[in-house]
């Protein structure tokens, strides 16, 4: 999921998650900053072999279902569901399906669309796999920190 270096969560090198499955995948929270109480934005990369995708101001309102409960749900889920889970952001620039497989993991394919309603906007999404136990609770615990350092 993490490499030892992402462990710990600073202003620097945010929330890093790799597949598991193929270690050349993955998706990276960072350049996290608020301009009111209201509000925490940062910056989401994602990368693949050939590609690499970056949407550079994604924004979570307190007021809002944001990413960090959305993960700790599926967290809590570790024996499974069935179907697709599904979150975005408010301006749709950042969105997240879940599904579980046998075996206990959880796929989790991160899109990024920047300015989603702009004519010839673009699109990219990355899937991430990790065990459903530990690794989701750790993973949706650095998240939940990530965006809560910012806000206070």
């Amino acid at each position: 999921m993490t490499s030892p270096d992402d462990d710990a969560i600073d202003e620097q090198a945010g929330v890093t998650i790799r597949c598991q499955d193929n270690l050349s995948v993955g998706l990276r929270f960072c350049d996290r900053f608020s301009v009111d109480e209201d509000s925490v934005h940062y910056a989401v990369e994602a990368w693949a072999p050939g590609l690499t995708a970056r949407v550079g101001e994604v924004v979570a309102w307190v007021w809002d279902s944001d990413l960090a409960p959305f993960l700790a749900e599926l967290a809590a889920g570790h024996r499974g569901w069935d179907g697709e889970r599904t979150w975005q952001n408010d301006d749709r620039d950042l969105a997240v399906s879940a599904v579980f497989r046998s075996g206990g993991h959880i796929g989790l394919t991160w899109t990024l669309r920047p300015w989603p309603d702009a004519a010839g906007g673009w699109s990219a999404s990355v899937t991430t796999w990790l065990e459903a136990g530990e690794q989701m609770s750790s993973f949706a615990a650095d998240v939940r920190h990530f965006l809560r350092t910012a806000r206070g």
